[in-house]
């Protein structure tokens, strides 16, 4: 955990260093150049490997619907064949996603509910880390825009929730979430043009950072570059645009901070 309070330099991505106009997602879709099965394969598991896309398939084919104690076990018998890292005494639940599945690498204890996606894509990202004894509430979604995700241990991220870096998000420790909270970390689009689509006008990406022992309200939206300071509040449905200071309770849209605890 980084435990400074601010965050590393920002990251201008330009058509030009992107090396196309369209999204990175995009061009692996659309390229010409690559079969279908390469595609598929590139988006699952982030490599063409026969040997480990079979693995992948068989797997999450015959053991990602399974409900019950059945599934539950075979899961957490058989998935770290495909992860990066299973600690002891984690559960997986049914029907959850995995996207290149080497780079999600899941601590002790940990409890992820059914249909969750754990999407850890990206060419150059050490895709997504969660610490021991974390819960993940059903149907939230983790996703890697060649970013990085890092939670600590204890946290607690409720129902539906939407977590998304470009960069780097890092959670820390005792964190709370309630439902349908959006870690929006995936930057935002440069507009200043009119003579080209905002698509390809590049992005500037920054990264979110909530520090240990956060409560985060139901429905909050944390906007990229955003640092929560430690045992701070966010309430219910607030859009966080600038930082926040240790200790502090604060809510609204935009978000002001209220009062210190």
């Amino acid at each position: 955990m980084i435990k400074d309070n601010q965050l590393k330099p920002e990251e201008i991505w330009t058509p030009e260093t992107q090396g196309t106009q369209a999204t990175r997602l995009q061009t692996t879709l659309t390229s010409t150049e690559k079969s279908a099965f390469q595609k598929y394969s590139e988006i699952v598991i982030g490599e063409l490997n026969y040997g480990k896309l079979i693995k992948y398939e068989i797997l999450t084919s015959f053991l990602s619907p399974l409900p019950g104690a059945l599934g539950f076990f075979l899961r957490k018998q058989f998935y770290p064949q495909i992860l990066g890292e299973m600690g002891r005494n984690s559960v997986i639940g049914k029907s959850v996603t995995l996207r290149h599945p080497q780079k999600i690498k899941i601590g002790q204890g940990v409890i992820i509910d059914d249909y969750v996606v754990l999407d850890a894509k990206g060419d150059r990202n050490k895709g997504i880390i969660i610490g021991d004894n974390v819960i993940i509430g059903r149907g939230t979604v983790i996703s890697c825009k060649n970013g990085n995700v890092e939670i600590g241990g204890n946290t607690n991220i409720a129902m539906q929730c939407f977590i998304q870096s470009a960069k780097e998000v890092i959670v820390g420790k005792n964190v709370l979430f309630s439902a349908y909270v959006y870690l929006i970390g995936g930057g935002d689009h440069k507009f200043d043009r009119v003579d080209i689509p905002i698509i390809a006008q590049g992005q500037v990406v920054r990264g979110i950072h909530i520090r240990d022992n956060c409560f985060i309200g139901a429905g909050a939206k944390i906007q990229d570059g955003v640092v929560i300071g430690r045992d701070s509040i966010v309430g219910t449905g607030s859009v966080v645009r600038k930082s926040i200071p240790e200790f502090c309770i604060s809510a609204g849209i935009p978000a002001k901070n209220i009062r210190f605890r």
